[in-house]
């Protein structure tokens, strides 16, 4: 009779921590006696006639835990429940399958166990919640694993990029990634003192459409000619195309191709190219002079090695998921809090009524966030329309609080 073994899966988009992950699992179950299975290519090859995996050990895990990106392949493959066998677990005796990746990794991994069940295989399931986008349901403060490093890198280059817009006198318009979650250009545009950060929690008692956001940017940069900073960054979370129609997109006049279902695919084009494009369409029609430069935050961030914050909180988790297994704890998350206690988060819990783990938003009504909003960055209100209007003949358009309804 072959040992028990246990798999790990990753799924989704690179972040920061996953190896850290991958090595601590691997080391605490061999310890434990288990064979550790490593799986590439995500759920695109688990049910495949021949699954693409490799027997991990600790020189392996010793050697990627500290790493950057995924020792193991990732994809993006969402199996249908049709396409699922118990082949895979059956033939190498697997006891618990480990997954690491976001929301959808995780709700996949929960159909899996329940078809595993109904078929009369006992397969644990317990998932490592991993994004940069720092939008999976945990506890307030504590953030998905690969956020901070994420962030940490993030911060470094839009540093660079607001010497460059100081020096040469210039603004650059910022794109970070987030999904429908403004976290991670809150955060780099939060450590940057950056005098605009756009992020679609922001609208929250308004609609979010291209011409509220080359305003709220126009608004920044005219606040700043008037205190005589003739430079400056606006960050813009790319989450604010999730709350965009289709027709508000193509209104920019970008060209864009199309996905099998008639929708822009947004990943194939810049998204700060667009922002840029619309505030120097806008300042023409001013006749503002104002020089911006497109600079995109996106893939450079998910591969970075990670920090040490990372480092130490993704050997937790993954320690953390013996901790789980041991107590007979399956189809949930593992967390840990800021003092390192681990707990199961339950799919169950977090799941809209389609099984869709519901995305946390950076909480716009916190007291950081106001703090931040309403003190730490430049843009026009009533106090400012006399001067603006040396720029602007209509300054009140450009008022922050009246584009935002707040």
């Amino acid at each position: 009779m072959r040992k028990d073994a246990i798999a790990i899966l990753c799924a989704g988009g690179p972040a920061p921590g996953i190896n850290t992950v991958i090595g601590s699992v691997t080391k605490v179950f061999l310890n434990a006696g288990y064979r550790v299975l490593g799986i590439n290519e995500g759920y695109k090859t688990l049910f495949s006639e021949k699954t693409n995996f490799e027997e991990l050990d600790f020189l392996f895990a010793d050697k990627v835990f500290s790493r950057g990106g995924s020792s193991l392949q990732m994809s993006r493959f969402k199996p249908k429940d049709s396409e699922f066998k118990t082949n895979f677990f059956t033939e190498n005796n697997v006891k618990l399958i480990v997954t690491i990746g976001g929301d959808d990794t995780a709700s996949t991994a929960n159909r899996l166990a329940k078809y595993l069940a109904s078929n009369n295989v006992k397969v644990s399931n317990i998932h490592v919640p991993k994004t940069i986008d720092n939008d999976l349901p945990l506890a307030e403060g504590s953030p998905t694993f690969g956020y901070q490093s994420a962030k940490e890198e993030g911060v470094r280059l839009a540093t660079t990029i607001y010497e460059d817009a100081r020096t040469s006198g210039n603004w650059f318009i910022v794109s970070a990634m987030g999904r429908e979650a403004g976290h991670l250009a809150f955060g780099i545009g939060t450590a940057c003192h950056m005098p605009m950060i756009i992020i679609p929690e922001m609208f929250n008692k308004t609609k979010v459409t291209f011409e509220k956001i080359t305003k709220l940017i126009i608004s920044s940069m005219i606040k700043r000619k008037v205190l005589g900073i003739p430079y400056g960054v606006a960050i813009i979370s790319e989450g604010v195309f999730h709350f965009m129609s289709d027709e508000e997109i193509e209104g920019t006049g970008i060209n864009f191709t199309y996905d099998d279902h008639g929708h822009p695919e947004l990943g194939n084009v810049s998204k700060s190219h667009i922002f840029n494009m619309l505030v120097q369409r806008k300042l023409k029609k001013l006749g503002v002079s104002v020089k911006s430069r497109p600079s995109e935050l996106g893939y450079e961030l998910r591969c970075c090695r990670p920090i040490a914050f990372d480092l130490s909180y993704a050997t937790i988790l993954g320690t953390g998921v013996m901790k789980l297994f041991q107590e007979g704890i399956t189809g949930c998350m593992v967390t840990a809090d800021p003092a390192g206690n681990i707990s199961p988060l339950y799919l169950k819990d977090v799941e809209d009524e389609n099984g869709k783990v519901k995305p946390r938003l950076v909480n716009i009504e916190s007291e950081k966030a106001q703090l931040v909003y309403h003190n730490n960055l430049h843009y026009i209100t009533k106090s400012d329309y006399k001067e603006a209007r040396k720029y602007l003949s209509e300054p009140e358009e450009y008022d922050f609080y009246k584009i935002l309804n707040w």
